[in-house]
């Protein structure tokens, strides 16, 4: 009942987190919001909504260590997974500006991160200045959408993909359908985790960094390679580098607010250390020490090794 109830909530967090981003993109196009300043808000809020919303059940539930596991597990996934297989698939060139600012912004979010963690404990503190980070991340994307000339590539990207021709009436529907979705399906994904971690014997981080981590991704993973597919690199890169700060400063700022509790050991010596190594990776692969950043196939092939070798790092410190 425990996998069917993983699997189930997976299946409806995706179709959940498509027909929210699609209703917010289209309610917001349809009240003259622009398509720059769309894309870094309701898109990269959208891709992260599943784990947000695990985040709060987790912690409501009494299972902070599963979303301490899942913002962390989610943005190695992001860069080691979703960018390295996208970059086989199509590798990734970065043409937009936004996205060059975006990256140094994620590196200091993440150090951050660390830095709050560093005390083995995440406490309504630590939950604060993360939430405050959030608004203030907020605010600064708002006013480069605001004050954008459109001359970023990447405006052209999104302008291709938000909805033009829906009703405000039915993206209102899509929005309300999405959100109710949400909130199901992430229930839904906790209850079926935990009783799965509770069977194996295994703990709530684990199972958040390995199973909650790649389903609650899977939005990402989809967007990423349909983006590439299209020719959008920079949207495809751009919604790893939003997702993960939606992760570090909500995702993980939540549990701090909701459940304030030590962490395991393992995250500040295990998990974070290897964090923190890939968004380096990303960020000298993307932001182009020598011209143009690009992420070939050579280096998504490599991103994709160090997931398999971290995702078997926690196979046998889970079994020992």
């Amino acid at each position: 009942m425990q996998l069917i109830a993983v699997l189930a909530g997976f299946t409806f967090l995706v179709w959940g987190a498509e027909r929210f981003v699609m209703g917010a993109a289209a309610t917001a196009r349809g009240l003259g919001v622009s398509p720059l300043l769309i894309g870094l808000t309701i898109v990269g809020f959208g891709t992260s909504a599943p784990e947000i919303l695990v985040s709060i059940m987790a912690s409501l539930n009494d299972n902070p260590g599963m979303a301490v596991g899942n913002a962390i597990g989610s943005n190695i996934t992001n860069v080691a997974l979703i960018l390295g297989a996208t970059a086989l698939l199509v590798p990734l060139s970065v043409h937009s500006g936004t996205v060059r600012r975006e990256l140094p912004i994620l590196l200091g979010t993440t150090a951050v991160a660390w830095l709050l963690l560093s005390d083995s404990h995440l406490g309504f503190g630590d939950g604060m200045i993360l939430l405050a980070g959030l608004a203030l991340m907020l605010g600064w994307v708002i006013w480069l959408g605001l004050h954008s000339r459109d001359k970023d590539p990447i405006v052209a990207e999104y302008e291709a993909e938000i909805p033009t021709d829906m009703p405000l009436r039915r993206s209102l529907f899509w929005l309300l359908v999405g959100i109710v979705v949400l909130i199901g399906s992430s229930r839904l994904l906790v209850w079926g985790a935990v009783g799965i971690a509770e069977a194996f014997g295994v703990s709530d981080l684990v199972i958040g960094l390995t199973i909650v981590a790649l389903g609650t991704s899977l939005p990402e993973l989809a967007a990423s390679i349909a983006s590439a597919m299209k020719n959008e690199p920079d949207i495809a890169i751009g919604n790893v580098i939003g997702s993960n700060m939606f992760n570090l400063l909500a995702v993980l700022g939540i549990p701090g607010l909701l459940r304030p509790d030590r962490i395991d050991p393992e995250v500040l010596s295990r998990d974070m250390p290897v964090m923190v190594g890939l968004t380096l990776a990303l960020l000298a692969m993307a932001w182009g020490l020598r011209g143009e950043g690009r992420i070939n196939r050579l280096e998504g092939a490599v991103l994709l090794g160090c997931y398999v070798g971290y995702q078997s790092l926690l196979y046998f410190t889970a079994v020992h």
